[in-house]
C-alpha cells in the first residue's frame, strides 16, 4: 500500500540543492561574513547581527516543499496557507505550480482537495481537526511542521493529560498558536487560554487573586479561549507555554507573574502542585534575539529589520530594536527607494499600518544595524544592504573602509 504521510522528505535534497541556492543565497551576505559582519563605504557602515535569516525549521520546510514538487511533477500540489511568513518564498512556490489554499472565515475549504492531491502542511503545523480532515480525504500529506513547534505541542498535551489548563503566550489568530491550542483538547476536559501580552496576563493574575469579574473575564477572552472556558474552574491548575516566535523576555515574565499570583492566592505548596512553566521559545528565535541585543550594545544610528509583516519572530526583533534606536521593519528591499531617499515600513506595534519616511538615513557618517527574521532568505538581506549603500550613491561591493 502506498504511503500517504511523509515527514522526512524524499531523499531528493541533492537534486533541489542547486535550485534552492539559486533562489535564496546572497553574495553580499557572504561578503559580510568574510568581513566580520561589517561593510563600510561612502561614509556608510552596515553591521549585520551574527544570527539572522533562515533558521533550520524554515530551511527544512522550504527544502521539503521543493522536494515535493520534484517528487510529484504530474500531481496537483496544494499548500495549506503559507509555508512560512515570507512573501518571496510563497511567490516562488506559486511560480513552481504549487497551489496555496487560503483559509476563509473559520478555516480551509476542504472541498477543493481531492484524494489525488499532494498537500503540504506548513512549518507552523495545523490543528488536530485540520489534520484529521486531511487524513479522511486520503490525499498524500507532506508534513513540514517545525520540530520546535512539535516540542510545544508535547508540552501542551502533557498539561491536558494531567488536568492543567494551557495558558499560551501568543497571537490567537496565528497559525502556530491555533495548532498548539488544539493540542490542549486531546483529553476530556482539556482547556486553553491565549494571552497576547503582559497586560492580558495581568488580567489573568487579577482573576486568580480574586479581583476579577467572571462575566467580564469570559467576555474579554471569548475569542481566545477554549469552548466553555470557566475561569473559576480552569484557572485552578495552569501550565504556561508560548508561541515559539514571541519575545522571549516577555514570555518568561508572564510565566513568573502567573506563578507568583497563584502563590499569593493559595500559598507556595499549592503553586508547586498546580502551576507548571516551561520555556518553549525555539533556540533559533532566542539566538536571533540575543544577537540583536549584542548588536544594539554598539553605537548605531538606525536599525533595519527585514522580514514579512506577518512574521511573528520578525516583529519581535523589531520591538527589541525600537527600544534602543530608530527602527524600520521592511518587508522587502524595494521598500528602500534609492532615488527618493525614502523607506516604506511597518511601525512597531501596528498590525496593518504602513508608513513612508523621508530622510531615514541621516546625513554624514552613519552606522546602520541590520537583522532579519527567521523566514527571510539571504538574497533579500543582501539586496537590502545593497540599497542602503546605493542611497548614498556607492556600491556595497567596493573595498570596505578600515
Amino acid at each position: 500500500m502506498e504511503s500517504t504521510y511523509f515527514r522526512k522528505g524524499f531523499g531528493l535534497k541533492t537534486e533541489v540543492e542547486a535550485l534552492l541556492s539559486a533562489d535564496y543565497s546572497g553574495r553580499l551576505v557572504d561578503l559580510l561574513r568574510e568581513h566580520d559582519y561589517t561593510l563600510a563605504a561612502g561614509g556608510v557602515t552596515v553591521r549585520l547581527a551574527h544570527e539572522f535569516g533562515f533558521c533550520y525549521g524554515v530551511e527544512r520546510a522550504v527544502d521539503y516543499a521543493y522536494q515535493t514538487r520534484r517528487k510529484f511533477p504530474d500531481r496537483r500540489v496544494v499548500l495549506l496557507g503559507e509555508i512560512i511568513h515570507n512573501p518571496h518564498v510563497n511567490d516562488k512556490l506559486r511560480q513552481m505550480g504549487v497551489d496555496i489554499l487560503v483559509a476563509e472565515g473559520a478555516g480551509f475549504d476542504y472541498t477543493r482537495i481531492s484524494p489525488d492531491d499532494v498537500v503540504i502542511i506548513p512549518a507552523f503545523g495545523v490543528t488536530i481537526g485540520d489534520f484529521e480532515r486531511l487524513r479522511a480525504i486520503g490525499c498524500v500529506l507532506v508534513d513540514t511542521t517545525c520540530g520546535s513547534v512539535l516540542n510545544v505541542w508535547k508540552r501542551v498535551e502533557s498539561y491536558a493529560r494531567d488536568g492543567f489548563t494551557s495558558l499560551i503566550h501568543g497571537k490567537h489568530y496565528h497559525e502556530e498558536t491555533r495548532a498548539t491550542a488544539s493540542q490542549a483538547l486531546k483529553y476530556p476536559g482539556g482547556a486553553y487560554l491565549v494571552v497576547r501580552d503582559m497586560a492580558e496576563a495581568r488580567m489573568v493574575c487579577d482573576y486568580i487573586e480574586g479581583r476579577g469579574d467572571r462575566d467580564a473575564f469570559v467576555a474579554r477572552f471569548a475569542a481566545t479561549s477554549s469552548d466553555g472556558f470557566d475561569p473559576d474552574v480552569h484557572l485552578a491548575r495552569v501550565g504556561v507555554a508560548n508561541q515559539t516566535t514571541m519575545l522571549a523576555r516577555e514570555s518568561l515574565d508572564i510565566a513568573a507573574e502567573v506563578g507568583a499570583a497563584m502563590e499569593r492566592a493559595h500559598g507556595a505548596e499549592y503553586r508547586a502542585a498546580n502551576f507548571r512553566s516551561f520555556d518553549t521559545i525555539c533556540s533559533a528565535t532566542q539566538d536571533r534575539q540575543d544577537a540583536v541585543k549584542a548588536l544594539l550594545a554598539e553605537p548605531l544610528d538606525v536599525m533595519l529589520v527585514v522580514g514579512g509583516y506577518n512574521s511573528s519572530n520578525t516583529m519581535s526583533l523589531a520591538a527589541l530594536c525600537a527600544e534602543h534606536v530608530p527602527t524600520y521593519h521592511v518587508e522587502d528591499p524595494a521598500a528602500i527607494d534609492v532615488e527618493r531617499g525614502t523607506v516604506r515600513y511597518r511601525p512597531v506595534g501596528k498590525v496593518t499600518e504602513e508608513r513612508e519616511a523621508d530622510g531615514w538615513l541621516p546625513e554624514g557618517p552613519v552606522r546602520v544595524g541590520l537583522t532579519a527574521g527567521a523566514s527571510t532568505p539571504n538574497n533579500k538581506i543582501g539586496e537590502t544592504v545593497a540599497r542602503v549603500f546605493a542611497t548614498r550613491g556607492v556600491s556595497a561591493l567596493e573595498p570596505t573602509e578600515r
